[in-house]
């Protein structure tokens, strides 16, 4: 399949005109390769570790979740990140393509896929969009668990290196309603409290949004960024594969950009 073809199917599927109005979602390089055979590397973050590996694997486009470039560029000079992956990306003929809040939205999306990890039932979107689709996902659980027992779960199925969570007393309570929402989802805490849902789990949670969820009577389970997207990312791959492209593959020089000492 050509790259165009893979991008036209791609933007039928989640539209770059439905991301946010500060994102940039679709093309960020395009050095003439749209009708190259699509060897593609899915990456969460394109960066210059992930060029290097797609230059490694004779990758022609990197797919990636992130935006390369969120604000207009203002210059490029040599020895800024930026301007070594044009340069690596115009020297190779590896385009980058990137998918971020339209790809939120939709089904197999971030929140989506996170809500299967967690195998809940009667899923719908925090914050519908259009018919179908938005951001987040609340749904139930069944059977209930235990809070311990739903941290426990979080922590073997996405393996964040931390799980944060908010201040409780009782870790044998039963959950049975949860939100999600991959990536900095903490600005939803009043759409979340509206679903009824008893915990939502999300990313790059501020100390004063787990006072406020505490005091809204709702859990707020941090996971971490990586933790919460990169499911999805796996789950594109997926769908790539689906289409008999010549080569497809998740990256292996993603990264958290977080350590932490054990």
């Amino acid at each position: 399949m050509k790259i165009a073809d893979l991008i036209n199917r791609f933007t039928v599927y989640a539209n770059p005109s439905w991301c946010e109005k500060w994102d940039n979602c679709g093309w960020q390089i395009e050095p003439g390769v749209l009708n190259e055979d699509a060897r593609v590397l899915v990456c969460l973050t394109p960066t210059l570790a992930v060029m290097e590996e797609a230059i490694t694997l004779h990758a022609n486009l990197i797919f990636a979740h992130h935006p390369l470039i969120f604000y207009p560029v203002k210059s490029l000079q040599t020895g800024e990140p930026l301007t070594e992956m044009v340069r690596l990306a115009f020297t190779h003929k590896i385009g980058i393509y990137s998918a971020h809040t339209n790809f939120d939205q939709v089904e197999d999306g971030t929140a989506d896929v996170l809500a299967q990890i967690l195998e809940l039932t009667d899923v719908s979107p925090i914050v519908p969009t259009q018919q179908g689709l938005g951001y987040g996902r609340v749904g139930n659980l069944k059977p209930a668990l235990t809070l311990q027992n739903l941290l426990a779960t979080i922590q073997t199925r996405l393996n964040p290196p931390k799980l944060i969570f908010s201040p409780t007393d009782n870790l044998q309570q039963e959950i049975s309603r949860v939100a999600v929402l991959g990536g900095s989802g903490a600005g939803y805490i009043s759409e979340v409290v509206k679903t009824g849902a008893q915990v939502y789990l999300t990313s790059d949670c501020k100390f004063h949004q787990f006072q406020e969820s505490r005091d809204r009577h709702l859990i707020l389970i941090d996971a971490g960024h990586y933790a919460t997207e990169r499911p999805a990312c796996d789950r594109l791959v997926q769908k790539f594969q689906s289409l008999n492209l010549n080569w497809v593959q998740l990256s292996q020089q993603d990264e958290d950009f977080r350590q932490f000492l054990p």
